[in-house]
């Protein structure tokens, strides 16, 4: 019995060492690129902190990182990877998260919210909402960052 419970724990530490080696490696490209945006970013402002970063893959992939510059403000940085062309938003600039939702509100009738995030799209500064209409028919909408205007949408997928 000890025998059986020694090779089962055994197999158990191999089985977490395995899938922690394929989950580090699997990440190590987003940390990477998270190193290259942040670098590319600090020069044209200087970050004091970096709350959050995302790839966002569409027609280009873009960096998105969100953090605080050196006098504290709240700051968004999208760096679309082919042109390095590194565009910043004080966050205040722009409409929130919440705004973005309510904008798709007022226009359609979501069934259910699956995601709210910041984008790109043709160049411009933009959130990208993802959600079910009726029937759980896939749509994306996309507001632009600075105007809460609509920019696009790809409705019933």
């Amino acid at each position: 019995m000890k025998k059986l419970v020694l090779i089962l724990v055994i197999f158990i530490l191999f089985a977490l060492a395995f899938f922690s080696k394929i989950y580090l490696s699997s990440i190590q490209p987003v940390k990477i690129a998270e190193k290259k945006a942040i670098a590319l970013a600090e020069k044209k402002v200087k970050l004091s902190k970096v709350d959050d970063f995302h790839l966002y893959n569409r027609t280009e992939t873009v960096y998105v990182i969100e953090g605080k510059n050196e006098h504290g403000e709240k700051i968004i940085i999208w760096i679309p990877e082919k042109s390095k062309n590194v565009v910043v938003k004080k966050a205040k600039d722009g409409i929130t998260k919440s705004e973005a939702v309510q904008k798709l509100e007022e226009t359609k009738n979501p069934k259910k919210i699956v995601s709210v995030r910041l984008g790109m799209i043709h160049h411009i500064p933009s959130w990208e909402i993802y959600y079910h209409s009726d029937n759980n028919l896939i749509n994306y909408y996309y507001i632009d960052f600075e105007s809460g205007e609509w920019l696009k949408k790809y409705e019933n997928f």
